[in-house]
């Protein structure tokens, strides 16, 4: 059975009006990872990408970056199931000031750590989402966004075949709570999962008769032989 390789996107663009597109940065990174791809027997011949522009503009960089410049050799196929939940939503929800981008940023800039304020923020807010006790409020609860992950990631499993690898171009939430569903693990265990996946990192699944493991999770390989360390980012 084919390893499923599961890509979180490159950097978005943080702070800009429109967040769901890749940074000069993501770019960068993407195209790092096709480089590898390329080196490392050539691009797969079936790619799987969740709704958003990120996702795409990360599997189209680096896939061109690999050497495949003909996408008719390409499966290339949507599901919008692999999409992140609605952060905004679920900070706005947690912290009704915080709602809108500029507000969080407004904090962030204050803050003499805004990564550290950020994640508790994040993780404050997570934990009110998916307690189970403010279900209503939300946009999509925890439990319907869980739900579809499982429900893309069993199309995947169900559709592989013998052959070549399929990667699978994402975000964080649908990663960790893949990788959950794999080791039983808590929700607390499933948060701290998502804050620690990089962009564009990668993490391979392997098959073998019916049964699924992790054979490594966000290696970032192709992004540290660059010795750049603005390459490796969690936004």
């Amino acid at each position: 059975m084919p390893d499923l390789y599961l890509v979180r996107h490159g950097q978005a663009s943080v702070g800009a009006e429109d967040y769901d597109q890749l940074s000069e940065i993501g770019f960068e990174q993407a195209r790092l990872l096709g480089e590898w791809l390329a080196r490392n027997g050539g691009p797969p011949a079936r790619v799987v990408i969740g709704g958003m522009k990120r996702h795409r503009q990360t599997a189209e960089t680096c896939l061109r970056a690999a050497g495949a410049r003909d996408e008719a050799v390409i499966d290339l196929s949507t599901d919008h199931d692999l999409n992140e939940f609605d952060h905004v939503d679920v900070i706005a929800r947690f912290a009704p000031e915080l709602a809108g981008r500029g507000a969080l940023l407004n904090l962030l800039e204050r803050s003499e750590d805004p990564r550290r304020e950020f994640k508790r923020v994040f993780a404050e807010a997570v934990a009110r989402w998916s307690g189970g006790e403010y279900d209503a409020e939300y946009t999509e609860s925890w439990p319907s966004f869980r739900a579809r992950c499982l429900a893309a990631f069993q199309r995947l499993r169900t559709a592989a075949t013998e052959g070549s690898p399929i990667w699978i171009f994402t975000s964080g939430g649908p990663i960790s709570t893949i990788l959950r569903s794999l080791s039983n693990g808590s929700v607390e265990d499933e948060s701290t999962i998502d804050w620690s996946l990089q962009n564009c990192g990668v993490t391979r699944l392997w098959m073998l008769d019916g049964e699924i493991g992790v054979g490594f999770a966000n290696d970032l390989a192709h992004l540290q032989v660059a010795r750049r360390a603005d390459l490796l980012t969690y936004a």
